[in-house]
């Protein structure tokens, strides 16, 4: 398979998404990012966390013999093994990620996706969006008051905290969100699917930020984010995510938690 990918961080910022791909497999991750100030109970950090899973995750979806599930799950395993002995793993605040992989395996494209990143499938002129939106969901009261606050206040520092701290609580939990953390059976949570490869015209992963394209900014919808792709690249789209974003300081046109996010895209042609 062929791949084209970029990945920009926010402005001023550290990237926190990670991207990895080679002929056979593909792999998107974006870190659960932390309100300024917050501790995560891990000294390495949320960038080390995700280029940590991403490698092995990776290495293992080349391994053609193993489900998607599995090999997230052993990649997981992996990941906090390197650091069990010296940080707090289990805290609801330690690093955690969104994934997102792309596999071809004989005939069949594979695919799996945790967290709300997207997985776009262009099949026979036309595309399907898949999204795990479970994150959306939870908090709901936390993350209104969050929008009632003015970028860049002192409240709007606050309540980005008690959503963050609210949203932790339910991370990995029946009926909350599920996330790559410390806990390798969340993988048995990811949403996956396979199509022939005959009929597979293009696969993009995405980060979140990435995706702001059509949510929140609705400049386009997902047949046209592919057509973008299609006649362009990840960097075009990039560049008109950063354009979007920077027409909107103050957060109103397009209500959402901060200006900027980390965004990444990995566009496959099987």
């Amino acid at each position: 398979m062929l791949v084209d990918a970029a990945s920009y961080s926010r402005p001023g910022g550290s990237n926190e998404d990670f991207v990895l791909f080679d002929s056979t497999a593909a792999v998107v991750l974006d870190g659960a990012g932390m309100a300024p100030g917050m501790q995560s109970g891990c000294r390495h950090g949320v960038a080390w966390y995700v280029e940590q899973l991403g490698i092995f995750l990776h290495a293992e979806a080349t391994r053609v013999d193993k489900s998607l599930a599995i090999c997230l799950a052993t990649a997981i395993e992996s990941t906090t093994s390197l650091h069990r002995d010296t940080c707090v793993v289990d805290d609801p605040l330690s690093p955690s990620a969104t994934v997102s992989v792309a596999r071809v395996r004989g005939d069949i494209v594979e695919w799996l996706l945790l967290g709300d990143c997207t997985v776009l499938i262009q099949s026979d002129d036309t595309v399907t969006a898949t999204t795990d939106d479970r994150l959306a969901h939870v908090a709901p009261c936390a993350r209104e008051a969050l929008a009632r606050t003015v970028p860049g206040s002192p409240e709007r520092q606050r309540a980005h905290e008690v959503l963050v701290q609210e949203e932790r609580s339910q991370r990995n939990v029946q009926g909350g969100y599920w996330v790559a953390a410390a806990d390798p059976t969340a993988a048995s949570q990811a949403l996956t699917g396979s199509e022939s490869v005959s009929r597979v015209q293009g696969v993009a992963l995405l980060t979140d930020g990435a995706g702001r394209l059509v949510t929140p900014f609705h400049s386009t919808d997902w047949q046209g984010y592919m057509t973008l792709l299609r006649h362009g690249s990840p960097e075009d789209v990039l560049r008109q995510v950063r354009k979007a974003e920077a027409s909107d300081p103050s957060l109103s046109r397009w209500p959402r938690s901060k200006q900027h996010d980390d965004a990444t895209i990995a566009y496959i042609r099987p």
